[in-house]
């Protein structure tokens, strides 16, 4: 599960990105034609969170619990700043996040099986 949340998350944070680029042209029209300010500045904002998703997708296969805290958090705060250009990232973090919440454990069940002899 825990390159599952390794690649979804990759996904998410790329569909971040674009959201954020979206936000950001948007936000330029808007300021060229003297409205739009907050827009770029919200952008930006979600930029930021697709990198912190990145780092989380990262971690997802050293630190399961982390990354899922990081990829949870980049989906909501994400949504929040720029709430239609980030839709489709906040559904592949969100199922990243679950999914390495859930192989969190999955280290531990693949350690040395007791039953085999040396």
């Amino acid at each position: 599960m825990r390159i599952a949340a390794l690649i979804i998350g990759i996904f998410g944070a790329v569909a971040g990105f674009i959201g954020a680029i979206i936000a950001l042209i948007i936000g330029g029209v808007g300021s060229a034609l003297g409205e739009g300010d907050q827009i770029i500045w919200l952008g930006f904002g979600a930029l930021v969170m697709s990198i912190v998703g990145l780092v989380g997708a990262v971690l997802s296969m050293g630190k399961p619990r982390l990354a899922a805290a990081l990829m949870a958090l980049s989906a909501i705060v994400g949504l929040i700043f720029v709430f239609v250009a980030y839709i489709l990232a906040t559904v592949l973090l969100l199922i990243a996040a679950i999914l390495a919440f859930l192989g969190r454990k999955e280290g531990r069940r693949q350690g040395v099986n007791p039953d085999s002899s040396p």
